[in-house]
């Protein structure tokens, strides 16, 4: 009884495989007509145009919150670093 019910399990799932369309395979393709060849250069020229609809964003910095005023501030320059002599005063305490 389990063969029998078996092989039904496997009949219904192999119809069910068995009825679905063919699935191009990479490289397979298939020849386009004249008419779908014009669609597609229609196609890419409207989108080209409407690329040109977009207007230019500006430029967006999603930490601007997080960091505050601050940031939004000039740096102001750092100092020279000042190079002392070598030798020490004398009187002084070492550092």
């Amino acid at each position: 009884m389990r063969k029998i019910a078996a092989a039904v399990m496997f009949a219904l799932i192999a119809q069910t495989a068995l009825a679905q369309d063919h699935i191009p395979m990479y490289g397979e393709s298939k020849d386009k007509t004249e008419a779908e060849k014009a669609d597609d250069i229609r196609a890419e020229r409207a989108y080209q145009r409407s690329l040109g609809n977009v207007p230019n964003q500006k430029a967006v910095d999603p930490w601007g919150t997080a960091r505050g005023d601050e940031a939004k501030k000039p740096a102001t320059p750092a100092k020279p670093v000042v190079k002392h002599s070598s030798k020490a005063k004398s009187g002084s305490p070492p550092n």
